[in-house]
């Protein structure tokens, strides 16, 4: 689920935030680190369980529309194609994530009904339910992609939901639209056939990546003094005062894989701290950091310096 770019920014977070020295203790950082990735899958399973909430909501509203007074034919005879959604019963069937959801005590929507109500309502509001639900009988494709649109126009934009997460988490709002695209593409590979595991994915791809955000975070934090050293030296026109806080730590953090990270292409670092800066910092920021990643790659190939291993890691 977390790529390398997710594990930088995550490490870029620490940093940012970061106000001892070298000779502090790394593991409270650490720590916090490893919390903030994996509260990450309890957003994940926060935002699915969402989606079977809602399902139980749309069960329970027609349950009480038939036992009215005064229940019309449609309320006596309703339309459940909503309620019977193959997709949405995959996953409330899916053991694994039950299982899951249990013992990480992701119980949210128990307490915070309220919520479910409004997600639940503004569908029922919405042009894609009176659509969908112009029919009474639906393929799983057609259900899937009901899905995916409920939770990418309705769900992942609602302002509500927003605020809650921010209530409950502040770190969940900068891991909302990862973990969004996430389920949206894990909604769009779903299919009968699927596995349990296919819902309940790792959070890590390997030992290798978790390995990488630990070692990152330390060898940066282990050596400010002389990654700041050399952006100083390669900034010496520049105002320090001028120069981003987030700008910074990135080119700490790219010199950092330069040197300490003989397996990652030079390439493949410099376009990662780019695309965060884009996305991160200032309208210019990825120009500066580029020019001053380009003048540090060159001058460490000019000494022989580049602590890079393998072929066409230059």
């Amino acid at each position: 689920m977390l790529n390398r770019r997710h594990i930088r920014i995550k490490v870029m977070q620490i940093l940012y935030a970061f106000k001892g020295s070298e000779s502090d203790d790394l593991k409270k950082d650490e720590r916090f680190l490893m919390q903030s990735m994996e509260n990450m899958y309890n957003l994940y399973l926060l935002m699915l369980s969402l989606l079977i909430e809602v399902q139980t909501k749309a069960e329970d509203y027609q349950e009480k529309s038939q036992k009215k007074h005064l229940a019309t034919a449609e309320d006596k005879n309703p339309n459940r194609k909503f309620v019977n959604n193959e997709l949405l019963e995959l996953l409330k069937q899916n053991r694994l994530l039950k299982d899951e959801l249990e013992s990480r005590k992701v119980t949210n929507w128990q307490f915070d009904d309220e919520y479910v109500d409004v997600i639940f309502r503004a569908i029922l509001n919405s042009e894609l339910y009176k659509d969908y639900m112009a029919t009474k009988m639906s393929s799983f494709k057609e259900d899937k992609a009901f899905v995916i649109d409920i939770f990418k126009e309705i769900i992942a934009p609602n302002d509500k939901l927003y605020d809650y997460l921010e209530d409950k988490n502040i770190t969940w709002l900068d891991d909302l639209p990862v973990i969004n695209t996430a389920i949206v593409k894990l909604l769009r590979k779903s299919n009968p056939d699927k596995s349990d595991l296919h819902f309940v994915p790792k959070l890590f791809k390997d030992l290798e990546d978790r390995d990488f955000a630990s070692n990152l975070l330390k060898k940066t934090v282990l050596n400010l003094s002389a990654f700041s050293n050399e952006i100083t030296n390669k900034t010496a026109n520049w105002d320090k005062d001028r120069i981003a806080n987030i700008d910074f730590v990135l080119l700490q953090m790219a010199i950092c894989e330069f040197q300490k990270f003989p397996s990652i292409p030079v390439k493949v670092t410099i376009n990662e701290y780019l695309e965060i800066a884009k996305e991160y910092s200032t309208p210019k920021s990825s120009v500066f950091i580029n020019g001053i990643l380009d003048k540090i790659v060159k001058e460490y190939i000019d000494k022989g310096t580049l602590n890079k291993v393998g072929r066409g890691l230059m």
